[in-house]
Order: C-alpha cells, then structure tokens, then sequence
C-alpha cells in the first residue's frame, strides 16, 4: 500500500493475496494462492489479440461486530459464468470461484476497511491458449484470478451532483454483447466519454442511440420521482446490473411503483422538469445526476442537486451493505 491509502483512487491499492486457477484439456487446475504480483502468460495468449476477457466487481463490507459480508456474491458469479459463455471462454466453476472469493477475503480480512469502505473484489477470467491465428477460433486455455483491493468513502469529499452529456448517435459497445462485463465494452465508451468531458465539462456520457436511452459507459440509469422509479428494461444492449437490481427490489419494498421499458431522450427531458436522474454501479451504487448536455444546452434535473428520492434508496441499500439494516433478501454472504 502507500502511504496515504485512503486518499488513493479507486481500486489501485491491491491486498496482499490472490487467487489463480487455469483451465487447461477441458478442466480447471486447483487454486492457487499466492502474493499479489505479476502473471506470466504468453505474448501470444487469445485475450491479448482477440479480447476473450470478462471480469466482475462486487464489494465485501465489515458490520459494527467486525464480521465481514460479501454482497450478493451469487449474483456476481452467475453473471460472470455468462458473459463467459457468450464470449466463449470456458466458465469458471461456481463453487471452486466462490471458494476462491472467500479464501482470498479471509486471508486479507485485516485489510477491510471500516464502514464506509469496504474489500472490493475483482474475479477476472481471460483466454490464454497462444495462436495469434485463432481470430475465428474460442480459446481452450484460461485463467481465472481473484484480485481484492480495499476501498475507503467513495464520497470522502461530498456527494456532488453528475453533470451528464445525452448522447443519441454514439453506441456504447456491440449490442449483441452490451450485457457481457468485459473490458472492451469500457474502452469503446472511454474515447467518446473524455470527448465529451473535453468539450463539455461532463462527468460521464448517457448513450442513447437511436433517441432510445441506454446506460453510460460505465453505470446502469435510472428515472426517480416520489413513489416512482422508471428504468430501461433488460435486453442484450447493456449490462444487467446487480445494483440496478437490487435497488429495484428494494423500491418495491418501499412502495414504489417501478417501471422497466424502452424510453427516449423527450421522455428523459420531460422526466427532469421535476423529477430525479441518478446513475447506478458497485462503486458508488447511486450518485445523483443535477445536469444534463442535450444539443449543447445544460439541463438542470429537478432543482440542479442530488434528489431525496435518490439518497432514500442510496442509503437504504448502503444500511443493508453495512449491517445496520435487515438482509430481508438473503444477499449477504459472510466470510468465516
């Protein structure tokens, strides 16, 4: 770690420990634990030429009694076994990756944060077989690591509002794989998104191709006014968060009425008179949006600042992370 960790970005102090497995004639080898270092693949390995690669982001959170949750680890590992299955990479095994996951967590558990900080937790699958010919042909080989790395108050300087652009040309990624947690679907959002924060000063970028609201590079949307929350509904476009769907659950919870369909840009506009726009994600889980960019005018959303409706569901599920709220859901799994 550095010196001063806490003030360190996001996800760039590692623990100590990681976990690595390889498949190799149609099997996966053991676990291996080791200190958290470089990996020796081959300069010819499939994920370094045709991008079979995928990975998935959860967090670990220590209650007040000092034990350790992992939030809804399940969710995460299923959706990870799918995005291998479409990028055609052989799937990790569900027991020996949760395994992993919670053997790393306990070998690292005095580097946890306190609340508001928590372990977050970096599973990454990519192909190795070496054949730089095999553009058309699915890697044989793989390897799977577990990477952990604490994280402190993702606010530690206060929750500002997102100012974002609302962008109706520009896809996010290939919409067959929009769904797939992999790393060329960030770096086919990042050119357009430091464009847009160049020209305009933005956060992030809202891709609504076609007029038809979408996600941002990096975070699922949502619509929230009182008693209401409007979503894009599921398709193969983008990423089907675990955030995202937990905080649906727990808006109906609450009482509200939740809505998931294709909607557009107008609808958006229309919404933000009066209403709320917040982004969805493992990072921060809900951050308030108070600015849209939409053909070169700023927008305001509401009153311009984070929304109650937004901070009510924000610490709802934050109070489930931390233990200080009931796991009504059965999402936290706790590590021994």
């Amino acid at each position: 770690m550095n010196t001063n960790p806490r003030n360190a970005p996001f996800g760039s102090v590692l623990a100590g420990t990681m976990a690595v497995a390889h498949y190799r004639d149609g099997a996966w080898g053991p676990t291996e634990f080791r200190n958290t270092g470089p990996l020796e693949i081959h300069p010819a390995s499939h994920a370094l030429h045709y991008g079979s690669e995928c990975f998935e982001g959860f967090k670990a959170y220590k209650h007040a009694d000092g034990s350790v949750h992992v939030f809804r680890l399940d969710a995460h590992i299923a959706r990870m076994q799918n995005s291998a299955r479409l990028l055609v990479l052989p799937e990790p095994d569900p027991g020996q990756l949760r395994d992993a996951v919670l053997e790393v967590i306990a070998r690292v558990r005095a580097d946890v944060p306190e609340a508001p900080g928590a372990l977050y937790l970096r599973p990454l699958l990519f192909g190795t077989t070496p054949n730089i010919g095999a553009a058309a042909t699915p890697s044989t080989e793989a390897m799977l690591v577990v990477l952990a790395s604490p994280v402190w108050d993702y606010f530690a300087g206060g929750m500002k509002p997102l100012k974002i652009l609302v962008e109706e040309h520009a896809q996010r990624c290939a919409p067959h794989l929009g769904m797939v947690k992999t790393g060329g679907n960030y770096a086919a959002a990042m050119g357009p998104t430091l464009a847009a924060r160049k020209k305009y000063g933005v956060d992030q970028v809202l891709f609504c191709p076609g007029g038809s609201v979408q996600e941002t590079g990096a975070s699922n949307f949502v619509l929230l006014r009182a008693g209401e929350l409007l979503t894009r509904s599921l398709d193969s476009s983008f990423l089907h968060g675990v955030t995202r769907d937990s905080l649906l659950t727990l808006a109906r919870d609450l009482g509200y009425r939740t809505d998931e369909r294709v909607f557009d840009v107008s609808e958006l506009l229309a919404w933000a008179r009066d209403g709320e726009a917040a982004l969805s994600g493992t990072a921060a889980v809900l951050s308030g949006v108070g600015t849209l960019v939409h053909e070169e005018r700023e927008i305001p959303v509401g009153d311009g600042q984070i929304g109650p409706e937004t901070l009510r569901l924000r610490n709802a599920l934050v109070a489930i992370q931390q233990g200080t709220a009931a796991d009504r859901h059965g999402w936290l799994t706790r590590v021994r």
